[in-house]
């Protein structure tokens, strides 16, 4: 049965009872296993579930003068998801920590507020608490906890042999945020993209159904950009990793922009970040658990030996160095 203390009817109160008010029951259904995971992967491990924290940081992450508290809201929770995603799991509770920027309108603080709280219930994930405060800028800091399913995928399980795959297409986040930051006044000819940025759309529960499928190998999401992810996999698999330039899924409409402003669209595919699609390992020859073709998986090399992450295109191999965005 929920339980929620009463609250005093002050500001900071009355705002955390509404972020609370109607929020979902806790699980039931907790991790079946007890088991422990250090720090080094997509999430941690302790006690049977699967930990993760992501910051979204006004100014870094997300300006409201480019997008609707709702679609920063969305943007920090799919981070988030993501990650328990890589792990093969699936989000289940939440604790939330708000600094409200002090500038923003009430307005502005209720909305974000109530995007946090819808979004975490329509995922059914149960909030259980946090904290608020105000501050200079706005900072959403969320912590998911996560049931994993029979196997974990975890970034060092990859095998000499295995295919590597990508989920979905590439380059969509990053090309949004270069138009935002560039040619602002094109955004509605690639509205896709700027959307993608700005909130991205993911399949939330690709890691548990690789999992189902029969997929045994490393798993990571594609966070900081797909060169940087496949050098986390190759390190910690210890292996090298071989992928084919013409086999990228680079996303349909990255192209149409690149061609429209004289870009490399393979600067988009390697190396941008916040795309949060999973790139995985396989010895499957072949992944399939989509049904209705709202998304895809490509396979887009192997796993070798040795401990370079190559690339080949028509004029031969060459190291693909991890060139993505660093926050440090």
């Amino acid at each position: 049965m929920k339980s929620f203390a009463s609250f005093p009817d002050l500001g900071e109160f009355r705002f955390v009872s509404g972020l609370l008010d109607n929020s979902i029951e806790l699980p039931c259904d907790i991790p079946l296993k007890r088991s422990w995971l250090h720090a080094g992967d997509d999430a941690a491990q302790f006690d049977g579930w699967l930990v993760t924290k992501d910051l979204s940081v006004e100014g870094t992450h997300f300006r409201l003068d480019w997008s609707s508290p709702e679609e920063a809201v969305e943007k920090n929770i799919v981070s988030n998801v993501s990650d328990i995603s890589a792990m093969g799991g699936k989000p289940q509770i939440a604790l939330l920590g708000l600094c409200l920027n002090k500038n923003w309108t009430e307005n502005e603080k209720n909305r974000v507020a109530e995007a946090f709280k819808k979004g975490l219930a329509k995922r059914g994930i149960a909030l259980i608490g946090g904290d608020t405060v105000t501050g200079s800028i706005g900072v959403f800091s969320l912590t998911l906890l996560g049931a994993p399913q029979e196997h974990v995928l975890c970034r060092n399980g990859a095998s000499v042999g295995e295919n590597i795959f990508v989920v979905g297409s590439l380059g969509k986040s990053a090309a949004g945020l270069w138009i935002l930051e560039n040619c602002p006044e094109e955004k509605t000819r690639f509205q896709r993209l700027v959307d993608y940025h700005l909130s991205p759309k993911i399949i939330e529960n690709a890691g548990t159904e690789l999992v189902k499928v029969g997929v045994r190998g490393a798993c990571i999401d594609i966070s900081d950009g797909l060169s940087s992810e496949l050098t986390h996999l190759a390190k910690s698999s210890q292996v090298g990793m071989q992928i084919f330039e013409n086999k990228l899924p680079i996303d349909s409409e990255v192209l149409e922009m690149s061609a429209f402003f004289g870009l490399n669209p393979l600067n988009f595919a390697l190396n941008g970040g916040e795309e949060y699609q999973l790139l995985f390992t396989s010895s499957l020859d072949e992944v399939i658990f989509n049904k209705n073709g709202s998304f895809s998986v490509t396979c887009i090399g192997s796993v070798i030996e040795g401990n370079a992450v190559l690339i080949q295109n028509e004029k031969g191999n060459r190291i693909l160095e991890a060139g993505a965005y660093t926050h440090l």
